[in-house]
Order: structure tokens, then sequence, then C-alpha cells
């Protein structure tokens, strides 16, 4: 089965796929003139800044909001993932997630501003919104609305759900022999009682969570790079040498070596995926372009900032070297940090991956549900699936790694190709609503600066 499932995986992530995706998020960068450059400092102040537009339509606010879409990437993708991919495609893949990421701010940025433009509101008086909804109102594409809803569903049970609590049982039984079954069981709980109260619950619980273990996550890792900085220019050089010659993979492969960049980047920060823009449009936001460029800096901060230090801190200590398979995964990145910093290090990795899958499965269950409710139109359908979602919890935890990262990478292609068509066909949208809010951000910009003075 494992077999199977691998040719299949391989097949989706081919050549083609990789080309529309990498593709897509360059033709946006080059129609929106590099815009994820150019406004990346005001965008990150937006984010940080104390949300006050109370009287926007919305259900949470920009920080929040931003948080759930954190939540439902940083997780093993910046642990397991990119070990898995130093391990398959070598030191070079880590060059290539940079490059899908650079990319992918464009597109993170295109899918959230057509999210909030055409969201709707439920019968519960709650936003609605994501590709689902764009490609139905934008296109008129109905039939691929509903494919895109079907998939997402799918990929939310993948990497949503048991890529998450399988990592999450692999290091606890790693480095506390912990069982596999209890760690599932205990999932299942702390999420059923968070997602049964919705987004504002969710968004509640992942606005602390995020924050605290990303912070802890990334100064472990710039201590361990600072103590060992001797070692930072041969790691990086690697990286940048073996993403163009592939030597680390057997046969120097390169198509291997972009293709596990490109797959596990993605993977992590879910560019081009459709799922973040299903959480932006519950944002309270007066224009679609203000919680676009919000919703860009989850790429930013997932990949360039975290998935970064992971990918470093392997490379300098090359214990993937002698890593038997992919299966090691977040094993792998807590044997590195304990060998730079002892106990503590593994430490650190284990306690970050268990809070950054269980808040990743929190934002998951949410984009999910919204799927679930698009298709149905009824609000029951939406506890169905949460008590369906949390017992997929337990399953996950027991289940072979090998498999359930073949289905997540099967369910993440599927659910994005429908998203991609839909962005390149609305992208007209996209470049007009972003004249529209840099316009009103230039008069607000006017109006502030006799103020100033």
């Amino acid at each position: 089965m494992s077999a199977v499932l691998d040719t299949i995986s391989d097949f989706v992530w081919g050549p083609p796929f990789l080309i529309l995706l990498v593709g897509t998020g360059i033709y946006l960068t080059l129609r929106l003139t590099f815009l994820q450059f150019r406004t990346l400092p005001y965008a990150l102040k937006l984010v940080f800044t104390k949300d006050q537009d109370k009287q926007s339509e919305g259900d949470i606010s920009h920080f929040q909001s931003l948080m759930t879409a954190l939540a439902a990437t940083v997780g093993t993708g910046n642990i397991a993932g990119v070990a898995t991919a130093v391990v398959v495609g070598g030191p070079g893949a880590v060059f290539w997630m940079w490059i899908s990421a650079l990319f992918g701010m464009a597109t993170k940025y295109a899918e959230a501003i057509l999210a909030v433009k055409y969201r709707v509101k439920d019968e519960r008086g709650e936003m609605a919104g994501g590709p689902m909804y764009y490609i139905e109102k934008g296109l008129g594409w109905k039939w691929l609305a509903v494919l895109f809803a079907i998939f997402a569903i799918g990929a939310s049970f993948g990497i949503g759900n048991t890529v998450q609590s399988n990592s999450v049982a692999d290091v606890l039984h790693e480095n506390w022999n912990f069982p596999y079954a209890a760690t599932g069981i205990i999932l299942m709980i702390l999420t059923g009682i968070v997602i049964i109260g919705g987004i504002k619950s969710i968004g509640r619980v992942v606005s602390f969570i995020v924050p605290i273990m990303a912070v802890l996550y990334v100064a472990a890792g710039l201590i361990l790079i600072m103590m060992n900085i001797d070692l930072v220019p041969s790691a990086v050089g690697l990286i940048f040498t073996d993403a163009f010659t592939g030597q680390a993979v057997a046969g120097g492969a390169i198509g291997a070596v972009i293709q596990m960049g490109v797959a596990r980047g993605v993977f992590s920060n879910e560019a081009g995926l459709g799922s973040a823009p299903i959480a932006a449009a519950s944002a309270r936001t007066d224009y679609p372009g203000r919680q676009a460029l919000v919703s860009m800096t989850q790429v930013f901060i997932d990949t360039i900032i975290i998935c970064s230090i992971t990918g470093i801190s392997l490379v300098m200590g090359e214990l993937y070297l002698n890593a038997q398979s992919d299966v090691e995964g977040a094993a792998l990145t807590s044997n590195t940090f304990e060998q730079f910093l002892g106990p503590a290090g593994a430490f650190i990795v284990s306690i970050g991956l268990v809070f950054f899958a269980y808040s990743t499965m929190l934002g998951w269950s949410y984009y999910g549900e919204r799927c679930m409710y698009y298709l149905t139109k009824h609000p029951s359908s939406i506890m169905i699936y949460r008590i369906i979602f949390v017992i997929a919890i337990f399953f996950g935890a027991v289940i072979e790694l090998n498999m359930v990262w073949s289905i997540a990478d099967i369910m993440n292609g599927l659910m994005a190709a429908p998203n991609l068509i839909g962005l390149l066909g609305l992208s007209s949208v996209v470049v007009a609503e972003t004249a529209f809010f840099l316009q009103r951000k230039k008069e607000e910009e006017q109006k502030r600066a006799p103020e100033r003075e």
C-alpha cells in the first residue's frame, strides 16, 4: 500500500504540478510588481499593531486570523518536514524551500484578498470564505469549487490531522517512551474541547499558544546557531551549492532536490493550497488588501524564519548523512538540537512539536468544517465533521508514518490544483483590488502626515 501511495504522490508532485505551483507565484509576483517585498515592513507592522478595526465585519481580529493560519502551518512541516526534505533531497532542498516561499508570499496574498472580497455570511451570522467561494462567485465554476472543498476535507485529515498526531506520538515515544495510543487519546480530548467552540474559541487558544511556542523554538534555534557560528558559513554554502548540483542525492538527481524542497516548503507554509484564505475570510477588516498583507506574512514567518532555523541546524549537525530513510522525521531534528544543546535541545523540539501540532489540528479543523458546510449548507454537518475529525486523531497516532506522509502529499496536491486555477483566472481582480487598497493606504498616510508635523 505504501508503495502505491508513494507512486501516486510522485505523480501528483511531478514537474507539471511544480511548474504550475511555482509558476503561479512568479506570475502573481510580476503582475503585482514584487508587492511582497515592497510592502513586507508595513505588513509586519500590521500584524503586531493592536487591532483597532472594531467596526468592520468579521468574526476575529487580524492577529487571531493570522495566528489561526500560522497554527495550521507551523507544525510538523517546520520540524519533521524539513528533516524529511534534507534526508531525501539533500541540503539543497532548503534553498528550494526558500525560493518557493519568496514567490509563495504573492500567492498567499492573492488567496487572502480574494477570500475577503468574495466571503459571505452563513445562516449563523459567521463569515464563510475561501477558494470554494471565490472560484464559484468569481469564476462561476461551481464544479471546480466543489472539487476543492472535497479535496480540502481530505487534506484536513492528512496534513491537518493524522500527520500531526503521528509526529507527536513519534517524538514523545522516542524521547520518553510514551505509548502511541495514549498520545492519540490525549490529543483527541484536548482538540475536541476547543473546536466545539468554533472559530472564536480556536482563535483565542492559538493566539496564545502559537506566539509563545514560535518564539521559544526560534530562540533555541538562534542560540544553537550563534553558539556554533563557525559552522554556519559552510552549512549555508552547502545548501546553495547542493541546490544546483544534487550531489547529496544518489546519482546527483537535481530534480529530487527541487521536488523535495518545493513539496516540503508548500507542506509547511501552504502557499497555493487554498487553506489559509479560509481563516483570512473570517477576519475583521475594512479592505481585502489589508488582511491580504497580514496573511502574506504567514509564509515569511513560517518558512523564511522558522524552517530556515531548522534547515541550517540540520545541515550543521550532519546527522542526516546517517539517516536510513525519511521516516526519522521529527526525531532527526530533535537529535540535532540535542547534539548542540544537550537534553534541553531535545526537550524544546519535543515540546515545540507537541504544541505546534496541536495548534495545527485546531486550525485545520476549522478549514475542514468550512468546506463541509459549503458542500452541505447544513449546520449539523459541522458537528458531524468535528466528531470524525477528533476520532481520526487517534488513528493518526498509531499508523505508519510513511503512509501518512504520502496521503498528506497527495491531498495537498489535489486541493491546490483547483485553487491555483482560480488564482490565475482571477488575477486581474487581485491586481484591481490591490491598486484600490494601495490608493486608500496612500490617502491614509497623507492624512496622518500633518498630525506628525
